[in-house]
């Protein structure tokens, strides 16, 4: 899949005789949009942090893209965009100054800046906000505007703390759609939540953390299928059942659960395109179907069944 963008070998954070982080390793495709699922304590923060530099680990390795730059170095730095999960104090600080001061933080030359804040302002649906003062704006707006600054000096890499945290519906479904739009042109996007359900709509890979480990990673639905055997799918069967039960046994990656009076459930292991052949070779077979619905897992259900429960 080309090359990854985030490289974590072996990290491991300490506090005294406590570990927050326990030899982590992860590697994050380039263009993923990923997401940090777990607990409270169970390290996700504590490892964004090491990757933006502003944690030391005990040991372990963090890379970006191809380069070997040290961690908290400023090459390092300007390859990520960090956007924490508080947002700050900016008394008498217009939104164009605010824009301004990190720029300025960057070396960035002041056209260069404006012309940027215009369009990420844009991005992030704050235009009318420019000459508004950054502490009269709500928590979602804020939010937004922190995103705006992240991505200010271009980086390679975008790390979100948390950032629907305190956000009302509103605000978290504009998040939601920017974080999928930044995503949609190109962007890696690292972002840790609580909120389940946003993260199994917007991320196509999650990596589920509890106490300081790295419990799994990889596709969504990739997970679900191991840990379940395969999509769960039901079938609805006006006649010829015996034939449609005889058709799905011959067929690889078939398992069949249950065989009611008018229904079938089985799980399948194969591809999603494989389905439609499934469907096929049964009317082929004169087996009438009524109707065909495949389950949807949750990662809700998942990160219990992983954790034990123990979402906060």
């Amino acid at each position: 899949m080309g090359i990854h963008m985030l490289y974590i070998n072996d990290l491991t954070k300490n506090y005294g005789s406590f570990t927050a982080v326990n030899h982590l390793s992860l590697h994050i495709p380039e263009g993923d949009l990923f997401g940090f699922v777990g607990p409270n304590g169970a390290g996700k923060t504590t490892t964004i942090r090491i990757v933006c530099g502003l944690l030391r680990a005990s040991r372990g390795s963090v890379r970006i893209g191809g380069t070997a730059a040290a961690v908290g170095s400023k090459e390092m730095k300007r390859m990520i965009g960090y956007v924490p999960d508080f947002f700050g104090v900016y008394d008498n600080l217009k939104v164009r100054e605010y824009m301004d001061l990190y720029g300025s933080m960057y070396g960035m030359y002041s056209r260069d800046i404006a012309k940027l804040t215009d369009d990420l302002l844009e991005l992030v649906s704050l235009s009318d906000k420019k000459e508004v003062y950054v502490d009269t704006l709500s928590r979602g707006m804020k939010q937004r505007l922190c995103v705006a600054r992240a991505l200010l000096h271009n980086p390679k890499l975008l790390l979100l703390d948390e950032p629907s945290s305190g956000l009302d519906p509103r605000a978290r479904v504009e998040m939601k759609e920017l974080l999928k739009n930044l995503h949609s042109m190109g962007k890696t996007i690292v972002i840790s939540s609580h909120i389940l359900s946003e993260l199994s709509e917007m991320c196509n890979s999650i990596g589920i953390m509890n106490r300081g480990q790295l419990i799994t990673a990889g596709r969504i639905e990739d997970i679900m299928n191991q840990l379940s055997g395969g999509k769960r799918i039901h079938i609805q069967v006006a006649s010829g059942m015996e034939t449609a039960t005889r058709v799905l046994k011959e067929q690889v990656g078939v398992s069949i659960e249950s065989v009611r009076e008018n229904e079938i459930v089985m799980l399948f292991s194969g591809a999603d395109e494989q389905i439609s052949a499934l469907i096929g070779c049964m009317i082929q077979n004169q087996v009438v179907l009524t109707g065909f619905y495949r389950e949807e897992g949750s990662l809700e259900s998942l990160f219990m069944q992983l954790t034990g429960g123990g979402a906060q």
